[in-house]
């Protein structure tokens, strides 16, 4: 098992998850975060602390595809282990059905 980053973390990217993760397995892209599955322990303290409520185990039904996504650009994008601000948009985007067809960027982000 391993956490991966869904839907509504995108135009949200809260970072409140990446402090709390005990092996930085966090990784940036430009509107997004993804989870590495291999590096991920299954420790779970990520989950609680997203406020988007963005990760979720991948045991749960219907997250291939999230798990595919994260498994893919954690190997494009660059390792972030601090906190940052969100999206300026972060809290109007908060819940929006269909975020990946209509936003995701697989642009990488800045990292650490």
């Amino acid at each position: 098992m391993t956490y991966v980053v869904t839907d509504n973390c995108i135009r949200c990217k809260y970072t409140d998850c990446v402090e709390v993760c005990p092996v930085d397995c966090f990784y940036e892209g430009e509107n997004f975060l993804v989870i590495h599955p291999d590096e991920c322990i299954d420790c779970g303290v990520c989950e609680p602390e997203c406020p988007a409520e963005a990760i979720k185990p991948d045991t749960e039904p219907g997250l291939d595809k999230w798990l595919k996504i994260n498994a893919d650009f954690s190997t494009q994008w660059p390792n972030i282990t601090k906190k940052k601000d969100p999206l300026p948009e972060a809290e109007e985007m908060d819940g929006i059905e269909g975020k990946y067809e209509k936003y995701f960027s697989d642009k990488p982000g800045e990292g650490d």
